[in-house]
């Protein structure tokens, strides 16, 4: 069974500004001439996390990490303004432009998925190679099963939590409900519905309770940042079109690519990496029979930290 590498420190600290009022934090760990990753983190608004660093060979990896527009060390915290997917991508881009890299691994679970999918798909001739984790293709039913009906059906208890802010009212959609609350003017409305809307996900992360990762959830920094991102996207659809990952599959089909996914994933159900496997002949299926859809879970570590493992080998046989 393998386990995330030792804890790490950046190297090198940078903050970036991109479209204004946006700074966004970076950091580069490991081997400063090793192969270059950019980890992508999930939400969209979660942040990165100390062991976030942890899933690679620090003496392979050029190891980049850096806070999505709004979440964790960038600035300001919690902003909707200039913040959509296409943001981000470019944010991306700035990021590899500045570091001097010329082609990366991407690494990405849930909503990190999504963008390194979108990322690849948009510049392809940049990428070496994807791990990805907990697969999210952002499409209204995948959306609808946590938001709507499907999870609600396996967290009745969790989902009557979720909708105590709405203070009883019967909405169809609870979106649009969210976004009044956390966008308005009463402070203590606002945090107790980020609070209520982060521990329904991190309720749902993991198979067997984890106090970890609600306590990641639950934070109040990052709450906030992670119910005010994920409603504007949701409500956005993402800010792209209806199936557009799937729709778009043949520009990536030369890019190889790790697919790990839990059997009792109940954010991203497994139709989502069957079918991304189904439509990317270049990759492998890893589903751990034992975990959800936190990176967290002992079999999804050890199965990640192969992918990181092969994924290196691949690149060092090419070089």
């Amino acid at each position: 069974m393998q386990v995330l590498y030792p804890d790490i420190k950046p190297y090198k600290e940078h903050s970036i500004i991109v479209d204004m009022p946006h700074r966004i934090y970076v950091e580069e760990c490991g081997n400063p001439n090793g192969i270059p990753v950019l980890f992508l983190h999930g939400g969209p608004g979660a942040g990165c996390e100390p062991f976030h660093r942890r899933f690679f060979d620090p003496e392979k990896y050029r190891i980049v990490l850096f806070d999505q527009r709004g979440c964790g060390r960038s600035v300001p915290h919690a902003s909707l303004k200039n913040n959509c997917t296409q943001d981000l991508l470019n944010d991306m881009e700035t990021i590899r432009e500045t570091l001097g890299i010329e082609q990366w691994v991407l690494f990405g679970g849930s909503w990190g998925s999504t963008l390194a999918l979108l990322y690849s798909q948009a510049h392809p001739e940049r990428v070496l190679g994807m791990i990805l984790r907990g697969v999210f293709l952002c499409r209204q039913k995948d959306m609808d099963w946590f938001y709507k009906e499907g999870a609600n059906r396996i967290f009745p208890d969790q989902w009557q939590e979720l909708l105590r802010p709405l203070r009883g009212q019967q909405v169809a959609d609870i979106l649009p409900a969210y976004h009044a609350i956390l966008n308005n003017d009463n402070e203590l409305q606002r945090m107790a519905a980020a609070k209520a809307w982060s521990a329904w996900e991190g309720n749902c992360a993991t198979l067997r309770p984890n106090q970890s990762v609600m306590g990641h959830f639950t934070d109040g920094h990052t709450a906030l940042s992670l119910a005010k991102m994920e409603v504007h996207y949701f409500l956005n659809k993402g800010f792209i079109e209806e199936n557009q990952i799937l729709n778009n599959m043949d520009k990536i089909k030369d890019i190889p690519g790790f697919i790990v996914h839990g059997r009792y994933d109940m954010i991203c159900p497994m139709d989502q990496a069957i079918e991304l496997h189904q439509n990317w002949l270049n990759s492998e299926l890893s589903i751990i029979r034992d975990a959800g859809h936190s990176s967290m879970e002992p079999g999804t570590v050890n199965a990640l930290i192969k992918a990181t493992d092969e994924m290196a080998r691949k690149q060092d046989s090419r070089a």
